[in-house]
């Protein structure tokens, strides 16, 4: 038997001096691009992101940390806050849609979001945000406006 594997590598690098013109300083700014993160994705399941963010909140890359059912989708600490401490972050924004099209927070996505909030403090990473979005309705819901975080 013969086993023929193809394999590409890319290395993108962003100079020092050409910061993302992206500021994501309000919840506004994140769910303008979290919805071209759900219409990129267009199905039935729940997506969960983390977003990167420099000291002076400009976007620096989104990573999809997890893809879920129609109602729930696993996500573990490390897959969220090991990219942030690799990429060098100083603060991210959490980013997920329930596909049901109601943005109202679970039970389940406000103990992760205070165990996230929790081991970014121990990576001295900030949490500004984590925005829920329900699919088709384009409604959000911000748990740092609500006073969850």
């Amino acid at each position: 038997m013969r086993y023929r594997l193809k394999l590409a590598t890319w290395t993108v690098v962003r100079e020092d001096n050409h910061l993302s013109p992206r500021e994501l300083s309000s919840p506004e700014a994140v769910v303008l691009l979290a919805i071209d993160l759900m219409e990129a994705n267009d199905d039935d399941k729940e997506h969960f992101w983390v977003l990167l963010l420099n000291a002076q909140n400009h976007y620096l890359m989104h990573t999809e940390v997890s893809v879920g059912t129609q109602s729930a989708t696993l996500v573990h600490p490390r897959e969220v806050l090991g990219p942030a401490v690799r990429e060098g972050a100083s603060a991210i924004i959490l980013v997920h849609n329930h596909p049901s099209g109601d943005p109202t927070p679970s039970r389940e996505d406000l103990r992760l979001t205070r165990q996230l909030q929790q081991g970014a403090q121990l990576l001295d990473l900030r949490l500004h945000d984590h925005i829920v979005i329900g699919n088709g309705t384009r409604r959000w819901i911000s748990l740092s406006q609500r006073g969850e975080l």
